[in-house]
């Protein structure tokens, strides 16, 4: 039986000076602790929607990634810096510490928050909403674990992002 281990978000956000939308998961899976970028596993359908959504080829590489993220105004980071939690499990995650998203507003024109998936708006509201005080918009999650959503219905959903940061 698996068990619970305490750890610690080992990356850094991406966003710069010019960022207006900020998207936040809840904690990154063991595939992208392995990797030690957001949305690492394979299966994930985070960067296919994302490039999707202003009609981009998509970044292959990490520094594709951080370029095509920025040249798109967005940031990425995560709702928990640090958590218990049973592999890459959301349903586990107990224990939080939120990042300090005080600090990341105060480093970038942020307009508006999305989180990815449930998990991640559940988290928001209960830790990073009262520090904040901002709203966000729950987005259906990229997780394979999403069945019930196919890429197109995932594209139109998020393609918010676009009409959300003019």
């Amino acid at each position: 039986m698996a068990e619970y281990e305490r750890l610690r978000h080992e990356f850094e956000p991406v966003f710069d000076e010019n960022s207006r939308i900020l998207i936040l998961g809840s904690f990154p899976s063991v595939k992208s602790r392995e990797s030690r970028f957001f949305y690492g596993h394979p299966q994930n359908r985070f960067w296919r929607v994302l490039a999707a959504v202003p009609g981009d080829l998509g970044p292959e590489t990490g520094e594709e990634t951080k370029a095509f993220l920025l040249r798109n105004r967005s940031a990425v980071w995560d709702v928990i810096a640090e958590c218990d939690i049973i592999g890459s499990s959301d349903s586990s995650i107990k224990n939080v510490k939120p990042i300090d998203l005080p600090w990341l507003l105060s480093q970038t024109r942020i307009e508006r928050i999305y989180v990815n998936g449930g998990k991640a708006y559940e988290l928001y509201q209960k830790y990073l909403r009262p520090a904040s005080g901002r709203e966000c918009e729950r987005l259906p999650s990229t997780s394979p674990a999403n069945a019930a959503y196919s890429m197109e219905r995932l594209i139109e959903a998020w393609s918010v992002i676009v009409t959300g940061s003019d």
